[in-house]
């Protein structure tokens, strides 16, 4: 645990809590640029060579839809702009590029803020990636039910086949959206009557083949790469979950969610995202500040353990709290008729 209270942590973060305009516009310029310069090369490469050959460059474009997430997730927060009426205006002009309904994702967001490794206040079902069973609840569930739970936590379904399928498809309908969040729920159609007025003019200009290929290529590599940074930041096998008598929101934030030490270029492209537990700790700091907060916090003698990209990867398989060894675990690691 760290020695440094939560006094001295949101003492020593103080002077990180504001956003700096001119970073935050560089940091517009630095990903929208690249970003428009890669989708008209790929548009270029379908009309000049070959459609297939745009996927040579579907990786590097979905990293930046990934970075443009990761600005989207600021504004969400308010900690973009110092205003908030650019903090959302920039959120919707994003969520073209991440297919993310901004005020209907933004609220959603804030519930998850509230409740995050808290076993008494887990997200419904819908949330596979934040949340998990404990190893009672899934002993006690029904053989069916038990598979179904290993099938769509298995690497292959959730970090592969169903990203794509969260951001093409679920994002376009307010499935787990309470109708009294009226603004929310208009927000998933005001998305999709721009989306469908933005693909349209593609189509117009480029043709629907390209179009489809292009956009289908940058949004699948991106979601994949999305989904599984949101999941390992939340479920990875040092984490802590506790009961609400327990829950404490600086050991949450601090242990709940992962320290991430990436190499520098993802690192950039993911927003420095993976110093989650600063974010969670003060969700208003800007993406671009928070590496400062995290050696601010070291210089007052605040510790985390860091993930390294290797034990990332293999996060995904820690499925289960197991509450009597106080950590997670793997499904496989139950002993037999569990």
């Amino acid at each position: 645990m760290s020695a440094a209270s939560r006094h001295d942590i949101l003492a020593a973060f103080a002077r990180f809590q504001s956003p700096v305009l001119g970073r935050s516009l560089g940091q517009i310029a630095s990903t929208f640029l690249p970003f428009f310069a890669l989708m008209a090369a790929m548009y270029a490469l379908a009309w000049l060579v070959s459609p297939w050959a745009s996927l040579l460059l579907a990786v590097p474009a979905g990293a930046f839809v990934v970075r443009i997430f990761i600005i989207q997730h600021d504004c969400g927060h308010g900690a973009f702009f110092r205003g908030r009426a650019a903090n959302e205006w920039l959120g919707r002009a994003c969520s073209l590029f991440t297919l993310t309904p901004f005020a209907n994702w933004r609220r959603q967001h804030a519930n998850h803020h509230a409740v995050w490794n808290n076993l008494d206040r887990r997200a419904g079902g819908a949330d596979i990636y934040s949340t998990c069973l404990t190893t009672r609840e899934y002993a006690a569930l029904s053989p069916w039910r038990r598979a179904l739970y290993r099938v769509t936590r298995h690497p292959l379904v959730a970090q592969v086949l169903l990203p794509p399928l969260v951001f093409l498809l679920l994002y376009r309908v307010p499935f787990d959206t309470p109708r009294a969040w009226r603004r929310e729920r208009m927000s998933v159609l005001a998305t999709n009557a721009a989306l469908v007025a933005l693909f349209s003019a593609l189509v117009w200009l480029a043709g629907a083949g390209p179009v489809l290929l292009v956009q289908l290529s940058t949004m699948i590599v991106a979601s994949i790469i999305g989904v599984w940074l949101f999941s390992v930041q939340h479920r990875f096998e040092q984490v802590v979950w506790s009961r609400q008598e327990s829950w404490d929101a600086t050991r949450a934030a601090l242990y709940g969610s992962s320290y991430l030490k990436l190499p520098r270029v993802l690192q950039w492209f993911s927003g420095n995202i993976g110093f989650h537990h600063i974010h969670h700790l003060v969700p208003r700091v800007p993406n671009y500040r928070l590496e400062d907060c995290h050696r601010a916090f070291a210089a007052i003698g605040g510790r985390v353990p860091g993930l390294t990209l290797g034990q990332a990867l293999r996060a995904s398989a820690y499925q289960l709290w197991d509450e009597d060894a106080d950590r997670m675990v793997r499904v496989a690691d139950l002993p037999p008729g569990r």
